[in-house]
């Protein structure tokens, strides 16, 4: 079970991270660009397939223009 929750959070960083990229109104092109990561990398990230680390998460958070704080906010209970 505890690995179902994890892949569960895994998908809705992906989520979170897509949502924010459509509002931008980047393909995960231009994400990967501003965040000098790659577009497979991107992708996978979005779909819940890796296990994203903090200092990748804080290339996007940046590149997206928001803080980390902000980032989680709505995964706050």
């Amino acid at each position: 079970m505890i690995k179902d929750k994890k892949f569960n959070f895994s998908l809705d960083i992906g989520k979170r991270i897509k949502d924010l990229r459509m509002i931008k109104g980047w393909s995960q092109e231009q994400l990967s660009f501003e965040s000098q990561l790659h577009r497979t990398y991107i992708g996978s990230v979005e779909r819940g397939e890796r296990n994203i680390t903090l200092v990748n998460l804080k290339r996007i958070t940046d590149a997206l223009q928001i803080s980390p704080a902000e980032f989680f906010k709505p995964f706050e209970k």
